[in-house]
């Protein structure tokens, strides 16, 4: 037994060191880091090194194990002041939009490829929910407009609880669900009990955290993460959405002064990067190469429907009610939001709660998910970033947080942001007083060519410097709508009313 643990723990350590070194490559080639993690699976498991693991109801588990950390991440990132405008469109789009979706690949996969209604629409109930890890990972090195960003990943982290409710309803045997009326109020309740679930231990747990002073810098960052499955355990022992209850916990606790926030949200990070390994690595191993190549076709039809189909009409249907003002989302933004709702290891996951439940042809199902899943995000993650140029929804000198201990900035309620200066952004060639930063932002330092340099007023910036800038809270989005504004017109950018709002362009 003592030898066996030891193997497992020699195995472990190096697939994991394996998967750490290859995200560094995915960056590189332009490729979903969860593609290389499924691959490596597959290497290590029957038709490599002939690792057995058939565990689907163990894989189950451990995923949704990993989705509540990955979910808790996504939340404890998430800014109130970017996710505030978008929450109605994500609602939306996370309820009424996977309803869309469901139904209109249910249908083509009935008529279509003759498949009974109700396996049918578990189909579609299984691919309608983006995935978390992915839209995460792909969108933070895509500079994409922050409202479409916000958007996305809003949704992502909303959905999975209203379509978990709608797998599991569809793997239970027919005639057991009522009448729809009362699956649909259950629905409803779910999704509204784990917000409020949410809501309670996300400002509960900020009460306590801010007056525990705990003796341990450590133990912050701990007790944000079990707050967060807290709050997804107590949502499942009352029947509640408990992924929802996580990401609603987890984004109360990230707005919120909490003391060492910057350990907190490193940790967070690092946990979420382990999950996600382990969860990819694990549906890796439970596939089964040769029974693949049969999947193939089917799943090419169904992502094709998919992505051309359901996902555009998802979305064009649950943003129209917010299309009448100005600030609504035309047709490019419709089209970069139905491209990048990523499919992911959820889909994979969720596919493994008909397997477990000995739903008639599950096994079909998860062969189909897993090769849709496979070579569509490969398709989408790859073009994502020239889709988004393409498309005109890009917004260069996007800032992004830096993810640093730095018990100074802390004390001082600070920030640190990052600022690229890409290739035809207006901010080549501005001197620094010219950026025009409000008071309680600076940028302090400058990378070029390799060196770093503190700045003076009068020095100019030129194209692939980066900035590092520290800023207050109060006056964050004010420096980084300032640096938009500059990025797109220049040094004059208030002279033609460019004040770095987030609109359509």
């Amino acid at each position: 037994m003592t030898h066996d643990f030891n193997v497992a723990l020699l195995i472990g350590a190096a697939v994991l060191l394996v998967c750490v070194g290859a995200v560094r490559l995915s960056v590189r080639l332009g490729l979903p880091s969860l593609l290389v993690y499924l691959l490596l699976g597959v290497v290590i498991g029957e038709a490599g090194f002939g690792i057995q693991f058939e565990n689907a109801e163990l894989t189950r588990t451990l995923g949704i194990c990993a989705l509540v950390v990955i979910i808790a991440e996504g939340g404890l990132t998430a800014r109130w002041s970017t996710l505030r405008p978008v929450l109605g469109p994500a609602v939306v789009l996370s309820t009424f939009g996977v309803g869309v979706s469901v139904a209109v690949i249910g249908a083509v996969v009935h008529y279509a490829l003759g498949v009974p209604w109700q396996e049918a629409l578990l189909y579609g109930a299984v691919l309608s929910s983006t995935d978390a890890a992915a839209v995460f990972s792909t969108l933070r090195r895509v500079p994409v407009r922050p409202r479409l960003a916000a958007l996305l990943e809003a949704e992502s982290g909303i959905n999975d609880a209203p379509v978990v409710i709608l797998v599991v309803l569809l793997s239970m045997p027919a005639g057991s669900h009522g009448p729809w009326y009362e699956q649909l109020g259950l629905v409803a309740f779910e999704l509204v009990a784990g917000g409020a679930i949410g809501l309670l231990a996300g400002f509960g747990g900020a009460w306590a955290l801010r007056r525990a002073a705990l003796p341990s810098a450590g133990l912050y960052p701990l007790a944000a993460i079990g707050l967060t499955v807290l709050a997804f355990a107590a949502g499942s022992v009352v029947h509640a959405s408990g992924f929802l209850a996580v990401y609603v916990t987890g984004v109360v606790l990230g707005n919120a002064h909490l003391p060492h926030r910057r350990a907190m949200l490193g940790f967070a990070d690092g946990l979420a990067w382990l999950a996600q390994i382990g969860l990819f690595v694990l549906l890796g191993l439970l596939a089964s190469p040769a029974e693949l190549g049969s999947a193939v076709l089917p799943a090419l039809v169904v992502g094709l429907v998919l992505i051309l189909l359901a996902r555009p009409l998802s979305v064009h249907l649950s943003v129209l009610p917010f299309n009448l003002g100005s600030n609504g989302f035309g047709w490019r933004d419709q089209a970069f939001l139905a491209w990048a709702g990523l499919r992911g290891a959820v889909p994979v996951v969720l596919a493994t709660i008909p397997l477990s439940a000995g739903v008639p042809h599950a096994q079909e199902i998860f062969n189909v998910v897993f090769v849709l899943v496979v070579v569509y995000t490969a398709a989408q993650g790859v073009t994502l970033p020239p889709v988004a140029k393409r498309l005109g929804v890009t917004a260069p000198a996007e800032p992004t947080d830096l993810q640093v201990e730095a018990a100074p900035l802390e004390r001082m309620g600070a920030d640190l942001l990052q600022v690229e200066v890409p290739p035809g952004s207006k901010l080549n060639g501005v001197h620094v007083d010219e950026l025009r930063l409000p008071v309680g932002a600076v940028v302090t330092l400058v990378l070029r060519d390799g060196g770093a340099f503190v700045p003076v007023p009068e020095t100019r910036l030129k194209t692939r410097d980066s900035l590092l800038i520290v800023t207050t809270e109060q006056v964050r989005d004010v420096a980084e709508r300032r640096l938009r504004a500059v990025s797109r017109r220049g040094r004059l950018a208030r002279w033609f009313a460019e004040h770095g709002e987030d609109r359509r362009q």
